[in-house]
């Protein structure tokens, strides 16, 4: 990797559950080190308040964040994208790294139903963020 910081792109539908918490939690710990940006290929017109709900729980507010629809320059922009489980399919570009995460969908659920996935993405994103930090240059 070059000295520019790493760019990851979190992809879902609706961009209001799984990628707004992915990219929340990475923002939290990356502390800075890392560009992070979320989108969905139909975004819906809120964030999941369930999500928001069990994203508060850690001390994180995704509240303000509106979902945003995704285009070729975020994915170009980016260095890792992410798809959450969700079917969606991005833009290839070449040297690009693709991961698709196999998520529950927290859409329509309540917050004890959201808190197992906003755990299992908060696993996966300490170990992006460890994968991303310590990569050799």
């Amino acid at each position: 990797m070059n000295s520019k910081k790493p760019e990851v792109l979190f992809v879902c539908v609706h961009n209001a559950g799984r990628s707004q918490m992915a990219a929340a939690l990475l923002q939290h710990y990356a502390m800075g080190r890392v560009t992070v940006r979320s989108a969905g290929s139909a975004p819906a017109d809120k964030v999941n308040p369930a999500a928001a709900e069990a994203l508060a729980e850690l001390g994180l507010d995704i509240t303000a964040e509106v979902p945003s629809k995704l285009t070729t320059e975020d994915v170009e922009a980016s260095d890792v994208v992410i798809t959450m489980g969700c079917g969606d399919t991005c833009p290839v570009f070449p040297g690009k790294r693709y991961l698709d995460w196999e998520l529950e969908d927290p859409a329509g659920q309540g917050v004890d139903a959201v808190r197992p996935i906003r755990d299992d993405i908060d696993r996966r994103i300490r170990g992006l963020l460890a994968e991303l930090l310590d990569a050799p240059a």
